[in-house]
């Protein structure tokens, strides 16, 4: 490597720089205070676990973005964290042990083995909530208006709320009787949103015409609330899980609609992101100008089970850094600017005066050359009859 490529760092890495690492750690301190007052305790997972605990109940995708490593002292493979719910899940099964429902909150460095095109980076800064131990609406709701409240303190505006229910799809399957061959043919052409794909999927696989039906009506089900009515008209014949799910979906827009109708809601009864991983409810939220989701969650009960504590569970996730470019910070200069230490009489009571009372002070060191202006100073330390006070520095005399 030559001296002109030791800067480059790997791809999909980034490094936080000012002032946006302030606004993220202002932002970071504003989403566990908002979650603090609504009951959730912090907790800090480690950065790498022993594999069989780190995937338990995730999927194969998780699996694929988490690098691996031995451990040096037992031989076991370790993984590097790149989601901390199957983590936070672990500590309430098996580290807490509370009875009761048990809200939790995280924010931490996460390491993924490759970057999503829609999700950023491979190093997100992970911040979340999640609610164990409750399987009801309730609970669903608590986690969606958590979501659309830390979205506001981050400066989103003009949400767009989508919403999905993965037992739409699960209990068709089991009504079909598809193997998992089969199942994920059909789940597949349906992530494509492929009507072709799904026709010749559902032609091959499903005998039953009414089924058939339900399946290719899937793949059209999306849109605004009208889309709730009908979903029910395309599965009236379908099993009764499937129109409870309709219920639920209905009443958690209701709930979200009622405390925030500026929202925009929309349905997608065919998304099955994180297929393998949730179990009941499932959401996203966008803002206009981002490309990705900047919040995602949903129902994921029973990951504590291989714990020996299987606990309903439901909760969501954000990535910082995406979150802190919602409301950019420029640079404030906010600083006071001190001379050097050249034994100045009362110099250093005066400096460690104002740092006490909260204030910013830059003291110069011997020999500087960059001046106030240089290091956001509004403000300075000059020397009176009466001591040292701080004066406004005058505009014409910002360059020195």
């Amino acid at each position: 490597m030559t001296i002109a490529d030791r800067w480059l760092l790997p791809d999909g890495m980034d490094e936080v720089l000012p002032p946006q690492a302030s606004r993220m750690e202002e932002l970071r301190r504003a989403l566990l205070d908002l979650y603090h007052l609504w009951g959730y305790d912090q907790v800090m997972p480690p950065p790498v676990e022993f594999l069989d605990s780190l995937l338990t109940g995730t999927g194969t995708d998780l699996d694929l973005q988490t690098f691996k490593l031995t451990d040096q002292l037992t031989g076991r493979m370790m993984g590097v964290s790149a989601d901390v719910t199957p983590q936070v899940a672990r500590m309430d099964a098996h580290s807490l042990k509370r009875e009761g429902p048990v809200r939790l909150c995280y924010c931490t460095n996460v390491l993924r083995a490759k970057a999503d095109k829609h999700q950023g980076g491979r190093s997100p800064v992970q911040v979340g909530v999640e609610l164990f131990g409750h399987a009801s609406l309730a609970a669903d709701l608590e986690i969606l208006r958590l979501a659309l409240e830390g979205l506001a303190v981050s400066g989103a505006r003009e949400i767009h709320l989508a919403l999905g229910h993965v037992g739409i799809y699960r209990n068709l399957v089991s009504a079909a009787a598809l193997d998992a061959q089969g199942e994920y043919a059909i789940s597949s052409a349906l992530a494509l949103k492929s009507p072709s794909q799904l026709d010749e999927a559902v032609s091959r696989l499903i005998s039953d015409a009414a089924l058939a039906d339900m399946f290719r009506a899937l793949g059209d089900l999306h849109g605004g609330p009208d889309v709730l009515e009908v979903a029910r008209e395309a599965f009236a014949e379908a099993p009764q899980a499937v129109n409870d799910a309709l219920d639920k979906l209905y009443e958690l827009y209701q709930g979200v609609s009622a405390e925030h109708p500026e929202v925009a809601c929309y349905f997608d009864l065919a998304e099955l992101r994180g297929y393998q991983y949730h179990t009941g409810m499932m959401f996203a939220a966008y803002v206009p100008g981002y490309g990705q989701a900047l919040v995602k969650g949903g129902r994921y009960d029973d990951t504590g089970k291989a714990f020996g504590r299987a606990r309903p569970a439901t909760g969501l996730s954000m990535d910082l850094k995406v979150l802190a470019t919602l409301a950019p910070r420029e640079p404030e200069a906010d600083g006071i600017w001190a001379p050097a230490d050249e034994g100045q009489a009362g110099l250093n009571e005066a400096i460690q005066a104002l740092r006490s009372q909260g204030r910013r002070v830059v003291q110069a060191l011997p020999g500087q050359r960059t001046g106030a202006v240089q290091h956001l100073c509004r403000e300075q330390l000059v020397a009176g009859s009466e001591g040292w006070t701080v004066e406004a520095i005058e505009p014409l005399t910002q360059s020195t």
